[in-house]
């Protein structure tokens, strides 16, 4: 299972901060845990791991060391912080970010305790310029934990998962801090969460960022709008972006509403639909009602910039009602957010 020694102090390192957490734990990982006869099983790294790197919008904490590092294409990320500053998290009605994950995980010397660390991440993001979204001190309102607090991406707390997760550690420890920062890359949201704990002999830095982005489900061109609505009569969209809950446009979606106008301007004499869906996710009324909305915007901003005639188009609002996908999975749910143009 475990290819060196190593590892097998570190699986062992993880297994004990975690026993208090534990309702059980087999005799054997006890017997081996007793059988190790070390007073400080962490031993923190000299050099980063090979491939680990600094996410480039964010310097690292000076003196720290990479210790796990892990990009994850597009994956779903619940995190319980919204634009509007709340002082607490909101566990039960979290943000949900899709887009691409990068997991960092780094060690620094003790001294550098976590309320420290956490002050110069704040000192640096509003150097420039991020937002500063949520911000807890060690002794603060956090007791549901890094582990609840940064979702089902990182796993469960009482399983170390060494195939999917490898030697990330759960940054549990009596003392923790959390800053959230929110800043803007190549017109995409882009969200930083760092988790900064006491461990072992070390001081440990989660950090995860979040590029918000939608699954890549195929651009709209003007060949595939005449392709699609000649032969099915209607056309998928996925490449118009919206935050989640809200139906104003974000930058990013020009391209696609160029396409679009230049097909509806092409074909005056025709009428055509603009239908919104969504995943099931939430209230049933609640996406009917953003679905239709978002198709509203679609179509005041065709006919506001881009000239479309008004009486060529007509919204309407699905909700989650026609899935083209399973809701089972992110992936599914992604698909079945889209906005459709439907010939009349």
């Amino acid at each position: 299972m475990f290819a060196n020694k190593t590892n097998i102090i570190k699986y062992l390192n993880y297994q004990l901060l975690n026993i208090q957490n534990m309702k059980k734990i087999s005799v054997l990982t006890i017997a081996v845990i007793m059988a190790v006869n070390v007073t400080n099983l962490f031993a923190q790294r000299t050099t980063d791991i090979p491939g680990g790197k600094d996410y480039p919008l964010v310097s690292r904490f000076e003196g720290s060391v990479v210790e796990y590092y892990k990009v994850t294409k597009w994956d779903n990320y619940k995190l319980p912080v919204f634009d509007n500053n709340i002082s607490k998290p909101d566990y039960k009605h979290p943000l949900n970010l899709e887009g691409k994950i990068i997991r960092i995980q780094y060690s620094v010397a003790p001294d550098n305790n976590p309320a420290y660390v956490m002050k110069n991440y704040e000192k640096a993001f509003k150097s420039k310029g991020y937002k500063i979204l949520l911000e807890g001190k060690p002794g603060e309102d956090f007791e549901e934990g890094p582990a609840s607090f940064q979702g089902d991406y990182y796993g469960s707390q009482h399983d170390l998962n060494l195939e999917k997760f490898g030697f990330a550690y759960n940054p549990i420890g009596n003392h923790k801090a959390i800053i959230v920062a929110k800043t803007h890359k190549d017109n995409n949201d882009v969200y930083i969460v760092d988790v900064i704990s006491d461990f072992s002999n070390t001081t440990l830095i989660t950090q995860d960022v979040i590029e918000v982005e939608a699954a890549e489900t195929g651009k709209v061109t003007a060949a595939s709008l005449d392709k699609d609505l000649s032969a099915n009569g209607h056309i998928a969209i996925y490449d118009i972006h919206f935050d989640t809950g809200k139906s104003e446009i974000k930058p990013g979606s020009e391209d696609a509403l160029k396409n679009i106008a230049a097909y509806l301007n092409a074909h005056t004499g025709k009428q055509f639909l603009i239908v919104g869906h969504t995943d099931n996710a939430g209230d049933f009324d609640a996406n009917v009602k953003l679905s239709e909305d978002r198709a509203v915007s679609v179509k005041n901003t065709l006919v506001r910039n881009y000239n479309v005639k008004a009486d060529q188009l007509k919204t309407f609002g699905a909700g989650p009602v026609a899935p083209v996908a399973t809701n089972a999975t992110e992936e599914g749910k992604a698909k079945n957010r889209r906005v459709e143009i439907v010939a009349l």
